[in-house]
């Protein structure tokens, strides 16, 4: 399992916090059992939405060398040897 963001920890503690004090003042509990239910409801909101928060995009692999695909970032290109490697992709402009 991945860890979690830094957005998705500051997302989730902050659903917590806001929604346990919008609900506690909103209910008017004062016992202990409703306090602890409110608190509960409130863990659980916070886990979903730090779950649900944009988790960024995984970066893309070059494939290994045989398989005939290649990404944006690899071309394949042969070696002395005859075998085909796959080598990063240099821009025209940065070229000398």
């Amino acid at each position: 399992m991945p860890r979690p963001t830094a957005a998705q920890l500051a997302y989730g503690s902050a659903t917590v916090v806001l929604a346990t004090l919008a609900m506690l003042l909103l209910s008017g509990v004062q016992s202990v059992v409703g306090v602890a239910v409110i608190a509960l409801v409130a863990l659980c909101l916070g886990l979903l939405v730090s779950v649900k928060a944009v988790r960024p995009r995984r970066r893309q692999v070059a494939h290994p060398v045989g398989t005939g695909r290649t990404d944006h970032a690899t071309a394949t290109v042969a070696a002395p040897s005859g075998r085909t490697v796959a080598r990063p992709r240099v821009a025209a402009s940065s070229r000398r």
